[in-house]
């Protein structure tokens, strides 16, 4: 199930329908596809994970949709940067597949990884980069990582 602060619970049939037709209000504008992932430590070794897809009209705002995955396991740091980005990669080839169909799927996905230069996680930029460029998508890491470190972290 995928969540939208506008629109409650959807299926995926009702996230395809949604998005579709706020991409075919305006043909002539520009889209951004994102997605991406971010977790928090919500104690007795639980952690919470939230995937974002994000559809970013260029210039006029956009869309979001999320959803949450709660794993009870122990993990270190990079265990948890690579699940979240393991998390974005599936969400972005379950979205490429959902709207196939549609025109939708012709769009760069833009996985965006809740990891940057600075604090602990600059250890893990080329390894966790290299991995999602490897599956074909490009890759953002913080600042310009917003799908992760703004929108996904709001549901964390």
């Amino acid at each position: 199930m995928f969540n939208s602060p506008t629109h409650g619970e959807l299926t995926e049939e009702q996230l395809k329908t949604i998005v579709s037709k706020y991409m075919s209000h305006n043909k002539e504008a520009s889209y951004r596809i994102i997605v991406g992932s971010d977790s928090q430590a919500s104690g007795g070794g639980k952690h919470d994970f939230v995937a974002a897809l994000v559809i970013h009209q260029v210039g006029a705002g956009g869309i979001y949709f999320w959803k949450r995955n709660v794993v009870s396991q122990k993990m270190t740091l990079k265990e948890r940067m690579y699940r979240e980005a393991i998390m974005s990669l599936e969400s972005a080839e379950n979205i490429v597949e959902l709207f196939r169909d549609n025109g939708i799927s012709k769009y760069n996905v833009e996985i965006h990884v809740d990891i940057g230069q600075n604090g602990k996680t600059k250890d893990l930029i080329t390894e966790i980069v290299g991995m999602i460029r490897g599956s074909g998508y490009a890759a953002k890491i913080k600042p310009e990582s917003f799908g992760a470190s703004k929108v996904a972290d709001r549901h964390t």
